[in-house]
């Protein structure tokens, strides 16, 4: 038996009928895990031990009331537990990276999924640079010169904040647009992260296909359409859910990738095809587990809690 914690955001908000995590929530409960949900900001490091203030959960599939609470605990995420998932969402910001030093405190004794040094060092839209020939065109810059000099060379273009999540601040850019300049510069009021510009890829009218990787392997995609006219084509800014196959351009991409996020320690990691072309792999709180258990039956979320427990109770 395997005592699990989830570091996410607040349990009782999340919708039952499209969360992933609240999925892999569900499916430790019905294997009889001991089961409690704590925020990263209650983490506390003290004398080399990691605490958490947490609450045990007992979950239903019933909208509107679907969470019951116990008596808040503090956890000793060291000593206490076997497993802790970390699902919060992005941004991926310092408190997001402070959160995985914590977390490097416990595991590998304590089994984080997924590894936080490895999250640490694998945002979605860098890590898709270590495997040229499989991304489109691709430039991870905060240089106005090198980001108009690309935009140049490659006419139509997506810009988008390297750390952002579910589509956010997401713009696509005609060959001849002149606002390349002044959207720089709105973004750098607001932050000093690099901008990623990429070359557009008109096939994401047909689709951005979501495909999971359980420990390196592929289990199943599903495949999200952008409403009209929109570039992005996130479930959460309007993307519409439907079934897909796999491609043999999508296996070679996996074969390619699927030995590297294993020997990371990235056990369950969603990445986006369009068309031929990988464009992020999703390390932090990977996404598609419903939609793709309720088009094919495959249960990622299942899969996922076979590998950990291979890796904990063999």
């Amino acid at each position: 038996m395997l005592r699990v914690a989830i570091q996410m955001d607040p349990i009782e908000a999340v919708n039952i009928e499209s969360d992933t995590t609240f999925l892999q929530a569900m499916e430790a409960q019905n294997r009889g895990y001991p089961l409690w949900v704590y925020d990263f900001r209650t983490l506390a490091l003290e004398d080399g031990e990691l605490f958490c203030r947490a609450r045990p959960v007992t979950l239903r599939q019933t909208v509107g009331d679907h969470v019951s609470f116990g008596d808040e605990v503090k956890l000793n995420l060291g000593d206490d537990v076997d497993v802790i998932l970390m699902r919060q969402d992005p941004p991926f910001d310092m408190a997001y990276v402070t959160a995985t030093y914590l977390l490097e405190t416990v595991h590998p004794k304590t089994l984080v999924v997924n590894d936080p040094a490895e999250v640490r060092s694998a945002p979605e839209k860098l890590l898709v640079t270590h495997f040229p020939g499989l991304t489109p065109p691709t430039l991870i810059s905060s240089d106005p010169v090198a980001l108009a000099d690309f935009h140049r060379r490659h006419g139509e273009v997506v810009l988008k904040p390297l750390h952002g999540a579910a589509g956010s601040g997401v713009v696509r850019l005609k060959a001849d647009d002149p606002n390349l300049d002044a959207l720089v510069e709105i973004h750098a009021m607001g932050s000093r992260d690099p901008l990623v510009i990429q070359k557009f890829l008109p096939a994401v009218s047909k689709g951005d296909k979501r495909i999971i990787l359980i420990d390196g392997e592929p289990v199943g995609a599903i495949n999200r359409i952008p409403a009209k006219d929109q570039v992005r084509s996130n479930l959460r800014v309007g993307g519409t859910a439907a079934p897909v196959e796999l491609t043999e351009r999508d296996r070679e991409i996996c074969a390619a990738i699927g030995p590297t996020l294993k020997a990371r320690g990235l056990i369950f990691v969603g990445i986006d095809v369009i068309g031929d072309w990988m464009t992020e792999i999703n390390v932090t709180s990977p996404t598609g587990a419903q939609q793709l258990k309720r088009f094919t039956g495959v249960d990622a979320a299942a899969l996922m809690w076979d590998a950990i427990e291979q890796k904990r109770l063999a």
